[in-house]
């Protein structure tokens, strides 16, 4: 049995993707980000960048427990644990395409699109427009950017690595609200097509559906929520 530490937002939904494909048994306890649960010590004891997810399997590769922070380890490990989504030691020009794409989204497509709607809309409730526009633009512009390099690769396969893997699970959910960045879905026609491919899969449906109600944004953020996950309360004591 795995324990998942989790909230309804990108990152999350790259997890609970895998573990609804491969039909892991697993048991979610939220982690409210916006009330400060991620500073609980209890999750901090998995989790030690304060970040959701996390999770502890109980059933661990080898033997006795294991937990796991940081959502590229978690993928990386649910999909040796099973065999699945990712290629072996024994084909590794699979393997390590399917890796490089891994962290090209952990690299790349994470913090920039993750700035890039941060300066588009969550700044905008405290700062006049003029004074972000370089945040802005600079992030809007790299978010396209990285649209069109995966346009680009998918224009030569079906999914980023050739085959569906662990690759497209980090990447998918965060093309799911492409307006936050700045970007049109249907400029990059290979990556619309991409995209509604997976969102068909019952388990990837399944999947953003985990918390969804409980972790829907506000309209605006009270100044509690605001101190927590972008001012002083966001540091460890």
């Amino acid at each position: 049995m795995i324990d998942l530490y989790t909230w309804a937002t990108p990152n999350g939904h790259k997890v609970h993707i895998i573990l609804e494909e491969t039909g892991l048994d697993y048991t979610v306890h939220p982690v409210n980000i916006r009330a400060g649960d991620q500073f609980e010590e209890s999750f901090l004891k998995i989790s030690p960048n304060n970040r959701i997810p996390a999770m502890i399997d109980r059933d661990a590769i080898g033997g006795g427990e294991i937990s796991v922070f940081e959502t590229g380890a978690m993928l990386i490990y649910l999909a040796e644990k099973t065999g699945e989504f990712l290629p072996g030691l024994d084909d590794p020009p699979g393997r390590y395409d399917v890796l490089q794409w891994l962290m090209w989204q952990m690299g790349g497509v994470g913090p920039m699109f993750g700035q890039a709607g941060h300066f588009r809309e969550y700044a905008r409730e405290r700062e006049p427009v003029d004074r972000l526009q370089y945040g802005i633009d600079r992030y809007t512009n790299e978010a396209r950017r990285l649209y069109g390099v995966m346009n680009k690769r998918l224009g030569e396969a079906e999914y980023l690595a050739g085959e569906y893997s662990i690759a497209d699970m980090a990447v998918w959910p965060w093309c799911r609200e492409p307006a936050r960045r700045g970007v049109d879905n249907d400029d990059f026609p290979n990556v619309c097509d991409w995209f509604d491919r997976i969102a068909e899969r019952p388990a990837v449906q399944r999947a953003v559906q985990i918390l969804a109600e409980e972790s829907v944004r506000p309209a605006k953020h009270d100044d509690k929520a605001w101190s927590i996950m972008f001012g002083d309360r966001q540091f460890q004591k």
